[in-house]
């Protein structure tokens, strides 16, 4: 699912957590459900139950930045995982580490997960916690984050961070490099005339 991202200030909730895996973030027995329904009602379906579960709070259940804690996205390579975070109006994911598939499937749902310092993390989940509502701002043009407690520079992969921008998935990236693919093409056609076939 292409969708841009330049800029995007929201309510930032915190969720200490270690270890979150997949299973957790969506049961796998949602993955069946079809796509088009949406997937936001499964969002931590299981451990949501809990009434002190942070998306039940008043004010952290209308967040849409998750700062999250090590190894967060962590086990099985379900997509669903992501799909659920952006169907619950998602757009970041801020944690010290990530499991490496979910990391990718973020970006690819336009979600960017940023990576931060451990210690840099933590105190913005203090400070969150101690100031429900909130606000964060993740700017993916500058790689910056921008929160009341300081700036925090990240950095996404080049790739998944041009299709962000530009708001393209795998496919739209390629199909907007066509006519560097077509001269490139013609090029080495001209070049190797023993290669290209006769008309």
């Amino acid at each position: 699912m292409a969708e841009k991202f330049t800029s995007f200030t929201a309510v930032a909730a915190p969720y200490d957590l270690v270890n979150v895996d997949t299973d957790q973030i969506i049961p796998a027995r949602f993955l069946k459900a079809p796509r088009e329904q949406g997937y936001a009602g499964f969002l931590f379906h299981d451990v949501r139950e809990r009434p002190d579960f942070f998306l039940n709070h008043p004010v952290f259940g209308k967040a849409k930045i998750l700062v999250a804690n090590t190894n967060f996205g962590c086990g099985s390579s379900r997509e669903g995982a992501p799909y659920a975070f952006h169907d619950a109006g998602f757009r970041s994911i801020i944690a010290p580490s990530f499991g490496d598939i979910f990391f990718n499937n973020c970006m690819k749902n336009g979600i960017v997960p940023v990576r931060l310092e451990e210690s840099v993390c933590a105190s913005l989940r203090k400070f969150l916690g101690e100031n429900a509502g909130a606000e964060v701002t993740v700017d993916l043009t500058s790689q910056k984050v921008s929160a009341p407690i300081g700036e925090f520079a990240f950095s996404v992969p080049a790739f998944f961070r041009e299709m962000l921008l530009e708001g393209v998935d795998e496919i739209g990236l390629t199909l907007s490099m066509l006519p560097s693919i077509e001269a490139f093409e013609k090029d080495y056609a001209a070049s190797t005339p023993w290669l290209t076939p006769l008309s």
